[in-house]
């Protein structure tokens, strides 16, 4: 939701190629779930090696929309994590999207995300508007 490049031209040429996209890092390396809607969690509880979300970018403007959308995600009857996958996986062009999991509640949790993969034009109008905020 937060890289939107595949959108300018990427998903195009894949759907006319016949080729599936996987969408790498889909929940924007944690921020679309629910682990930063209070805050940035303490250093002691993140990593700290480069290879991870860096404090720098979860921003008090990111914060805002992870929970705007999350409370979308809530009227859905999804997790933030679940609507996003949905979102993501709408796409004609993806066939899966990378996931990475420390636990094995945070597969199911992703893996419900296949209950509801539709969405109203309203949702994503929504959607649209708190992304580009």
């Amino acid at each position: 939701m937060f890289e939107r490049t595949p959108e300018q031209g990427l998903f195009d040429v894949l759907v006319r190629e016949g080729i599936g996209g996987i969408a790498f890092c889909p929940l924007a390396q944690g921020l679309l779930t629910n682990r930063y809607l209070a805050g940035i969690p303490p250093i002691r509880a993140r990593p700290t090696t480069p290879r991870f979300l860096k404090p720098e970018h979860i921003t008090t403007e990111k914060l805002g929309k992870i929970r705007k959308l999350d409370a979308l995600a809530k009227d859905r009857g999804q997790s933030l994590a679940q609507m996003s996958l949905a979102w993501v996986l709408r796409q004609p062009a993806i066939t899966s999207a990378l996931l990475g999991a420390s636990k094995v509640a945070q597969i199911e949790e992703n893996v419900a995300a296949l209950k509801n993969l539709a969405f109203a034009p309203d949702e994503l109008k929504a959607i649209e508007g708190i992304l580009a905020s």
